[in-house]
């Protein structure tokens, strides 16, 4: 009816495999925390290895043509990976830790901490066998890539062909460097950069490969090294090593800033120029085009007018000359000339094209106040030249810059300034000592379109050939007015000008009269400039109500006397009333409070006793210019600590009183050029012998003075850079031997004169016998001149060492009979100097 089933099973074995079940899953729980102990250790070794072979592969690749091994890559992954499953699991650790009991050899929740110490065994031995594969004797293999990747580039590049060459040999002649190539934009550096990559492809095996990076405004320090550069940091911080001979590499970067090229290490940067006139011309016609050239025989000469507008900025040039290559009427070229003349922002492509690629380097400018610097400039003419000095007085009176630690420590300031718009291309340096700056035409335009779209409006017509002030809708919204250089005979009228701030009026060469309503409503105007108006008679009672006017400069016109009303600016604290040929007196100056420059040199008015007390009064003045014709005046000047020390520029003028026998200069800290004429003295002296007495006097000259016999007292003008002295009859010695001894006892040290001296001219000196008894280094002095009737000079302070510290010292002679006459020190001596004397009148 049923069947039954037997079954044996012996109990020792069931219970000897149970345990060994059972004993397993306790391991996992009882070894749990020496497990993650281990685990812990064993990532921690795991990762060290994957940091080793992760730098060792990207060194490679970034050195050489080379990629990773597809093995290497897979182990990489994989310890990501894996060190991301460690992190989720060892965040549970804690808690898993705290179910243990008994000791460990138990678990509140058996199934939870068993299987998680079976997954912490496991990851233990894929981690130890991670590991135990991450040795390899090659990460990476070679990669056949192109040894240069020529970029695109116009067939034919116009202009930059002896720039090209010069950067070209340079970078070949070393066979490693670091070069910096900086100037403004759209002067065609990208373009030259290209050309010499694409140069490199001419050239078999000299480098294994050749790589071209752009860097943006705020680079990115990984993606850079992907690409082999940074503009603001050190090469090695990126892993690029710096180029040396070993490793043959070169570096070139372009930039618009020069300080770029001094904090990558480039002391000798190469600075990319705007064309010459003939290659800018060269550079047009290409863009015009030979058919619209030809098409009017009128059309090339204003062609040219079109590309003098450009000032050699090829951006400019090539924008502006595919604009004009379908212009084939006179009509429209002439049109062209008028709107690049009056308002070249105007012009098709310079808003879209031009301008906004030069902002670039104004955004750069970190600081506000600096901007606001830049964009003053833009208010003087086309191609107009300004004083360094002028300019940083205007930026102290508009504000810019703070005075109120003292007016030295803001020019300098200021100059800091200038440096920083030189050296970013946005000023350019001119003059024979870089005294003056000027602006780029184009980038003078891009100043004012800046200034277009701030809501402080500015009203530039400087230099456009105006005859009346010119019709302005909003005189209240205008901040700045520039109708310097202009044919205005009158200024009428009375605007309201509550925002006006600066007014330049200079060089109205025709202007005669300002009616006194026109000041009437400027009552925040701090600059006025009404110089070189040679016109210019009087000026009206009215301009008491300029109340916060702090800058006034009268110099170069014919105004007769100062207003009374001049009295009544409290706040002013610059006047400048130098060459005045027709001023009176200057009565009342003692009344401006706030006054501290003052210039008075070269007016027709003779300081006189009663006017040096009035300047005695001025209890704020740090700069003074002055001529002085009575030994005096000279008394009361000097005798007042602060006025000698406000003295800057000082000519003493035909101060012959029998009384004047010894001239006794105080200390003169701030003096830069003292000129002696005509006067009588027969000693020049120095009240305070100390190296710092004038320490800021660069230049003295010395004519018609026919009592000195020597100039000892120049050894305490460290700072000296151009001497001239002439037609002083017993002159001996410039600088006396038994003069100097005395003044050495006297300091206990020894004075080397002339360490800065630049240019000495001596001319007609009958009895000149020295300039110094010893040879001199004269590290930067470049010219020495004996021009003519210095019979007895025969011996210079010269040897074979003298002038070699970089600046070729040339002697210079008006006549061969006293070049014939001349004891060198030694033949080297005699060499050195003959094979590049030169005569001043060849």
């Amino acid at each position: 009816m049923g069947g039954c089933i037997s079954v044996s099973v012996s109990c020792d074995q069931f219970v000897n495999q149970f345990s060994q079940w059972l004993c397993v899953r306790k391991g996992y729980i009882h070894s749990l925390p020496e497990n993650l102990a281990a685990l812990q250790k064993a990532i921690e070794v795991l990762k060290t290895k994957h940091d080793d072979v992760k730098r060792r592969v990207d060194k490679e690749e970034f050195l050489g043509r080379r990629h990773r091994l597809s093995q290497v890559q897979v182990w990489l992954t994989n310890v990501v990976i894996i060190e991301k499953r460690f992190n989720d699991l060892f965040s549970n650790k804690e808690v898993e830790i705290e179910r243990l009991c008994f000791c460990g050899f138990c678990s509140k929740s058996f199934g939870k901490s068993y299987h998680y110490g079976k997954m912490v065994s496991v990851m233990l031995k894929e981690v130890e066998n991670l590991s135990s594969r991450g040795v390899f004797d090659v990460v990476t293999e070679e990669n056949l890539v192109a040894q240069v990747e020529e970029m695109p580039i116009q067939s034919t590049v116009v202009g930059q062909e002896t720039m090209l060459e010069r950067v070209w040999n340079t970078l070949m002649k070393d066979g490693f460097k670091i070069m910096g190539l900086y100037g403004m934009g759209g002067v065609g550096k990208t373009t030259l950069l290209t050309q010499i990559n694409n140069k490199f492809s001419e050239i078999d095996g000299r480098f294994d490969i050749v790589m071209w990076v752009v860097v943006s405004k705020t680079p990115e320090i990984y993606r850079i090294q992907g690409d082999i550069a940074k503009r603001l940091v050190n090469l090695e911080l990126v892993g690029v090593p710096y180029p040396s001979r070993e490793n043959g590499s070169i570096v070139v970067f372009t930039t618009r800033s020069r300080d770029v090229c001094g904090r990558m290490g480039v002391d000798d940067p190469m600075q990319v120029s705007c064309l010459e006139p003939k290659e800018a011309w060269d550079l047009f016609q290409n863009k015009v085009g030979e058919n619209t050239l030809k098409s009017h025989s009128d059309i090339p000469e204003l062609a040219k007018q079109v590309a003098e507008k450009c000032r050699g900025l090829p951006l400019a040039l090539n924008v502006i000359g595919e604009t004009m290559a379908c212009k084939s009427t006179v009509q429209e070229w002439c049109h062209a000339i008028d709107v690049l003349t009056s308002s070249a922002g105007e012009f098709s492509g310079m808003e879209d094209e031009i301008l906004p690629i030069l902002k670039y380097s104004y955004d750069n400018l970190q600081r506000e106040h600096v901007k606001s610097c830049f964009l003053y400039c833009s208010l003087f003419p086309e191609d107009y030249e300004i004083k360094k000095e002028e300019l940083v007085d205007y930026w102290i009176c508009e504000g810019f810059i703070d005075a109120k630690d003292g007016k030295e420590r803001a020019i300098n300031e200021g100059y800091g300034i200038i440096g920083t718009l030189v050296r970013t291309c946005l000023l350019m340096e001119e003059g024979w000592k870089k005294t003056e700056v000027k602006m780029h035409d184009v980038v003078r335009e891009m100043a004012l379109w800046i200034s277009s779209d701030l809501k402080d409006q500015c009203i530039v017509r400087a230099g456009v050939g105006l005859h009346a002030v010119p019709e302005v809708k909003n005189w209240r919204a205008v901040r700045r007015m520039s109708l310097m250089k202009n044919e205005l005979e009158k200024i009428l009228g009375c605007p309201t000008c509550p925002q006006l701030t600066t007014l330049l009026l200079q060089k109205n060469h025709k202007l005669v009269n300002i009616s006194g309503e026109f000041f009437r409503f400027m009552p925040n105007l701090v600059v006025l400039d009404l110089s070189w108006n040679s016109s210019l008679t009087g000026l009206p009672k009215q301009i008491s109500e300029l109340v916060s006017l702090r800058y006034l400069d009268l110099s170069y016109t014919n105004i007769e006397r100062l207003p009374v009303g001049l009295q009544e600016l409290k706040q002013l604290i610059h006047l400048n009333l130098e060459s005045m040929k027709s001023l009176e007196s200057i009565a009342g100056v003692s009344k401006l409070l706030s006054l501290k420059t003052l210039r008075l040199q070269k007016s027709k008015k003779a300081l006189d006793v009663n006017s040096a007390k009035e300047l005695q009064l001025l209890e704020h003045i740090e700069v003074l210019t002055i001529d002085i014709f009575s030994s005096l005046v000279l008394e009361h000047l000097l005798c007042s600590q602060r006025l000698a020390k406000s003295i800057q520029y000082v000519e003493l003028i035909e101060v012959e009183e029998e009384s004047f026998k010894i001239l006794t200069f105080p200390s003169m800290c701030n003096i830069r050029r003292i000129g002696i004429w005509k006067c009588g003295m027969k000693e020049i002296k120095v009240e305070m012998r100390t190296s710092s007495c004038f320490s800021s006097l660069s230049k003295v000259f010395i004519g018609q003075c026919d009592g000195l016999k020597e100039l000892t007292w120049l050894l305490f003008a460290p700072n000296l850079t151009y001497l001239d002295a002439r037609f002083a009859e017993q002159l001996e010695d410039i600088i006396s031997e038994e003069k100097a001894a005395s003044v050495t006892d006297e300091n206990a040290s020894i004075i080397i004169p002339f360490q800065k001296l630049e240019c000495l001219s001596l001319s007609d000196l009958p009895k000149l016998k020295s300039i110094y008894w010893s040879p001199l280094s004269f590290p930067r002095l470049s010219e020495l001149a004996v021009q003519e009737h210095c019979p007895k000079l025969k011996k210079l302070p010269l040897n074979s060492n003298s002038g070699t510290a970089g600046v070729e010292l040339v002697v210079k002679y008006g006549e061969n009979k006293w070049l014939e006459g001349v004891e060198w020190e030694d033949k080297a001596t005699e060499l050195r100097f003959l094979a590049t004397c030169k005569s001043l009148y060849r």
